[in-house]
């Protein structure tokens, strides 16, 4: 994992000694990395250290798992009551600057 438990949980805004949560925010990690990797058309998430040529993944990377952390531990419901707005600097617009379209 790129992201461990203790950064999300800071992303979260979720206190360290709160650790009811802790597998299903580590099971959120996993999730938004798989999701990252696919975005960028990534075989697996093995290959997101490979995004910049770097040994560790690029931060616009990064934010963008994390964002997708915290969209999916507080919308944790397909279908939601209030009307929500996606950002328009979000995960996806991270993602797109080191997507390779010719995959």
């Amino acid at each position: 994992m790129y992201i461990t438990l203790d950064e999300a949980k800071k992303h979260l805004n979720v206190e360290t000694d709160f650790t009811e949560d802790d597998e299903y925010i580590s099971s959120l990690i996993e999730v938004a990395e798989a999701k990252v990797a696919a975005e960028l058309c990534l075989k697996n998430t093995d290959d997101l250290n490979t995004i910049g040529g770097g040994e560790v993944i690029p931060p616009p990377i990064k934010q963008a798992i994390m964002l997708t952390i915290g969209l999916y531990y507080n919308n944790r419901e397909e279908v939601t009551v209030s009307q929500t707005h996606t950002l328009a600097q979000g995960a996806l617009h991270l993602i797109q600057l080191y997507r390779d379209y010719s995959k």
